[in-house]
């Protein structure tokens, strides 16, 4: 499994080792020793415990849900006294919490499934990340510098991490974008988990793979703008010369053609020429100059 520096975080564990029970002889093993390198939630219960069988299963459904962030392990009170004796456990159920070899918190009692995700939410962070946001920041960087195979790899070593990472996955998208494998881009795409699959950074991605797809079928720049010279009210020409623009990286020219031709005729072929402004604001990063400028003037036409 990839590692993030100093800050390498626990592989996910499968879902048979994610909650376990455990015995006076391997407490120290379960929960002490594992909770050096992940969180470690404790269940205290009986069988005769009524609240137990209700807590239980939804802690369970909760630790699971946190994708291995954090491990749960039950101790039966009536077969493992000394602990219970050893933790001062009063009433069961009674919840803690371990990290770094140390109980950080603990409840008694039923709470309500919203509060069972808060607890376990809060643990799991106590880990942080694991280092995953630098190594976004460092596949982002590859990617821009074109070491496209070792972005591909660390964004992929991300996902084994953390398999519903919208950024990472939007990130392995690009990675085939970039190597101008556009089917496969798609693919992957299309199979983005249902979780993420409308995340900004998956749109992105599906955005940018629909301009390569125009790029490559993008007329020739010249005869376009002298098609458009010639006669400016040929919204074809224009909005072809808007993507033969796009494709040559003129963006900003691309999006200055875009916003001409919607002033003129809105409503040309049912709106294209905003349609394609949206998928190259979607393409683009939120807080890009292009985008923020581009759409305060599309909006200053649409509100005129």
């Amino acid at each position: 499994m990839f590692g993030f520096g100093d800050k390498t975080a626990p592989s996910p564990a499968p879902q048979g080792d994610l909650i376990k029970d455990t015995s006076e002889a391997t407490f120290m093993k379960d929960v002490i020793e594992t909770s050096r390198e992940v969180p470690v939630i404790v269940d205290f219960w009986a069988p005769w415990c009524g609240p137990c069988k209700t807590l239980g299963p939804q802690l369970e459904a909760a630790v699971k849900a946190a994708g291995g962030k954090v491990r749960m392990v039950k101790v039966n009170v009536d077969e493992n006294q000394m602990i219970a004796g050893q933790l001062r456990i009063q009433s069961i159920p009674t919840v803690y919490a371990f990290y770094q070899g140390q109980p950080v918190d603990a409840f008694q009692g039923a709470l309500p499934q919203s509060e069972l995700k808060k607890f376990v939410d809060k643990i799991a962070a106590l880990a942080g990340d694991g280092g995953l946001g630098e190594a976004l920041e460092a596949a982002e960087q590859m990617l821009t510098e074109g070491a496209v195979l070792d972005a591909l790899e660390t964004f992929a070593a991300i996902l084994g991490e953390e398999p519903e990472n919208a950024a990472a996955y939007g990130g392995l998208v690009r990675c085939h974008l970039a190597s101008g494998d556009l089917d496969q881009a798609q693919a992957l795409a299309d199979a983005a988990p249902a979780a993420i699959a409308k995340a900004k950074e998956i749109e992105a991605a599906r955005a940018q793979i629909e301009l390569a797809r125009q790029a490559a079928k993008a007329g020739p720049e010249a005869e376009l703008r002298a098609a458009v010279e010639a006669e400016p009210d040929n919204h074809q020409a224009r909005f072809d010369l808007a993507l033969a623009l796009h494709a040559a990286g003129k963006v900003e020219e691309a999006v200055d053609q875009l916003l001409d031709l919607f002033r003129r005729d809105r409503e040309w072929n049912d709106g294209a020429a905003r349609a394609q402004l949206f998928i190259i604001f979607e393409a683009l990063k939120p807080q890009d100059p292009i985008v923020l400028k581009g759409r305060r003037r599309l909006s200053s036409m649409i509100f005129a």
